[in-house]
């Protein structure tokens, strides 16, 4: 965590976050006074730096926010008088942003599943056991030879032997037979392998199956608006449509080989724009890339990492608005020229 406060007139304060930041380097690319450095994302191990991304120079930052405003991944928190910047009006705001329709969800996880930020959690309640089944159980304690192949058989872990000793020998007698009405299916199997015929267990699952009223599966999805990147992937995965999406940019990743300068993919053995991917959108084969740009959010991060300069990421679109400064305005445009 890099910080940065000043107090005057008004308190500024900017701080750097390298969880959330994805080396992207749109910050530097913004900053007016060259004061923030996209480090060197290119070890001698050749793998990706886990390092802070962006270097500050506190001496030249003058704490204008612009690098905050620009950054699409919540990396930079701009503050005045502890007001966070994207709550001031008079600031620029993104518009993109993904939201959950809880009415179409079904809470699968599949969401949680394929996130490659860990932004999401599915949490889910789901139904009791007792709620879905029915049945009896019958237990004879005075035939049980505390075997306790029933306890170890049971698939739900519900049974437990309880003993005593009355002998004062060692030589433990059952003192009862104890089931977890929670945790028992009465599949029989208990049943099945007592060699004493101690247990005997009655399903009536089937035939009270119109009075068992299934429970709603009931929950939520907490999305972590601060590690999210949109990627859409949650919305590509979502069986229900429950999901959507608006991207920071619009565009798409070009791959321009030049084999006359000799600049060209070698794919697997470099592998540098696939490990710097924050939303899995790349994939490799043994001399080449490819980029899956429904899922791609045109940070740019594989293009500043590749050794051979042969990615460029050609934006089309910001979806960020009520930029107010000129100044401001043509800084942010070279980021879609």
């Amino acid at each position: 965590m890099i910080s940065i406060q000043r107090e005057g007139q008004e308190k500024r304060e900017l701080k750097y976050n390298n969880d959330n930041c994805v080396g992207c380097g749109i910050c530097s690319d913004v900053c007016p006074t060259s004061s923030l450095t996209l480090d060197c994302l290119l070890p001698e191990d050749n793998e990706i730096s886990k390092t802070d991304y962006i270097s500050m120079d506190e001496s030249k930052c003058v704490l204008c926010g612009l690098c905050s405003f620009a950054c699409p991944f919540n990396a930079i928190d701009f503050k005045i008088d502890n007001i966070n910047g994207s709550n001031l009006s008079e600031y620029p705001k993104w518009s993109h942003g993904t939201n959950v329709n809880p009415d179409d969800c079904i809470l699968c996880g599949k969401c949680e599943l394929y996130c490659p930020r860990d932004a999401i959690f599915v949490k889910r309640n789901l139904p009791k056991l007792k709620d879905l089944v029915r049945g009896e159980q019958i237990k004879e304690v005075e035939k049980c030879i505390t075997c306790r192949i029933c306890e170890e058989m049971c698939p739900s872990k519900a049974i437990t032997i309880k003993t005593k000793d009355d002998t004062g020998k060692g030589k433990f007698q059952t003192e009862a037979i104890e089931i977890d009405s929670e945790k028992c299916m009465y599949c029989k199997i208990c049943q099945k392998v007592c060699p004493q015929s101690a247990l005997r267990i009655i399903c009536t699952t089937c035939m009270d199956h119109e009075e068992i009223v299934v429970p709603p599966i009931e929950g939520d999805v907490i999305l972590d608006k601060g590690r999210c990147i949109n990627c859409s992937w949650c919305e590509n995965i979502c069986p229900t449509d429950a999901i959507h999406t608006i991207k920071p940019f619009d565009g798409k990743v070009l791959l321009e080989e030049n084999k006359k300068e000799e600049k060209v993919c070698t794919g697997k053995s470099c592998h540098l724009c696939y490990d710097i991917c924050p939303c899995n959108a790349i994939t490799l084969s043994d001399n080449s890339m490819t980029v899956n740009q429904d899922v791609c959010v045109l940070c740019g991060a594989c293009e500043k990492v590749c050794p051979e300069e042969i990615l460029t990421v050609d934006r089309t679109l910001m979806n960020l608005t009520n930029i107010k400064s000129t100044s401001w305005q043509q800084i942010l445009k070279s980021l879609i020229e």
